[in-house]
């Protein structure tokens, strides 16, 4: 069949030709009086599957020609072209979105015709940076319209991963009682000791803090800091003078990068009744648990984010598979002014 190439629409005028794309492949959208309208990435697909041929004037346009001015007439052309082909080649219903999205899918064995959207996708290179307070925006704005949200990422090779963004509202069962007391203990170099074994116990029962060292206590400085907040912990110096809070975080700050972002999610995990520890090992902040780590495998890793600076995908690829392969979820711990949201990053496959 034959459309003609009209600015940025390839019209079959063939009201024949125009059903049987439509019916058989919810290509395009019917005009009024018959006839099919393609845009530019399905009309490029089409021509690639050599069920199209498209003219222009009085000039024939091969694969090459169309793709080449296509790429001329919208920027990232090339990107959203490919995620689409590989949609559709995996059996889907893909329509080119406006706006905040590049392209919507439809249930796997839908059409048009008897269902909606499942997803919002966009389409983008490895190499786009991007912020999290947009991350946040998009997601919140396909969850109003009842659809979830997808990144289709293409490689320099042109292969693709596919991500599911999501917020998430993480809550833990450590929510302890709080005994009559302070526990105090000693900071040396970069860590709070506790040597007394009451003190200790005390700390264990406002919940599960630091890491016992044959009769010592050993805090890190973020549990440090928010136990002095709680005012559940006495701090002091080498010289036996007493460090407050605010000289702990100044001191924490000039030792450890991004630590009031840090300090804010973990602060946050713990009113959520999570048990929270370090995540150095696994690339990320913290590990988090939904109980005593004794009876059970930490759940999350989390990694706390603010909406400055830009992120780049090579960064969250790293993490979500590492997260994959020890079998935990990925959360990124956005610190805004209200507070602090959960976005989940999950591989897909459609």
């Amino acid at each position: 069949m034959t459309g003609e190439l009209i600015d940025d629409t390839v019209v079959i005028r063939e009201q024949k030709e125009g059903s049987q794309l439509y019916n058989k492949g919810n290509y395009g959208y019917p005009r009024s009086g018959g006839g099919l309208d393609l845009d530019l990435v399905e009309a490029t697909y089409l021509v690639e599957c050599r069920r199209l041929e498209v003219v222009r004037g009085k000039e024939r346009m091969n694969f090459e020609d169309l793709f080449r001015y296509s790429a001329s007439m919208h920027e990232g052309f090339d990107i959203k072209y490919m995620v689409y082909r590989d949609l559709r080649q995996r059996g889907f219903v893909v329509k080119l979105e406006s706006g905040d999205y590049d392209l919507s899918i439809f249930p796997r064995g839908k059409t048009m015709s008897n269902s909606r959207p499942e997803y919002y996708i966009l389409a983008v290179s490895e190499r786009n940076a991007f912020e999290i307070s947009e991350f946040m925006r998009r997601v919140n704005d396909a969850k109003d319209r009842k659809k979830r949200l997808l990144y289709g990422v293409v490689d320099e090779e042109g292969d693709l991963t596919y991500y599911m963004m999501s917020l998430r509202d993480p809550i833990g069962k450590v929510f302890p009682e709080r005994p009559d007391g302070k526990a105090e203990g000693w900071l040396i170099r970069d860590r709070v000791f506790v040597f007394d074994n009451e003190h200790a116990e005390l700390l264990r029962g406002y919940g599960i803090y630091g890491k016992a060292l044959s009769d010592v206590l050993q805090l890190s400085l973020i549990e440090s800091c928010h136990l002095i907040a709680k005012g559940r912990l006495i701090v002091h110096a080498q010289d036996d003078s007493i460090i407050d809070f605010d000289e702990l975080y100044d001191f924490s700050s000039s030792m450890q990068d991004e630590f009031d972002l840090r300090l804010r999610t973990y602060m946050d995990l713990r009113e959520r009744g999570m048990v929270v520890k370090t995540g150095f090992k696994y690339g990320t902040h913290f590990r988090v648990y939904e109980a005593s780590p004794d009876d059970c495998h930490a759940r999350y890793l989390v990694h706390a984010v603010s909406d400055e600076g830009l992120k780049m995908w090579p960064e969250i690829s790293r993490t979500v598979r590492l997260s994959g392969g020890v079998k935990k979820e990925i959360l990124f711990g956005r610190a805004y002014k209200g507070g602090i949201q959960y976005l989940e990053f999950k591989w897909f496959r459609p």
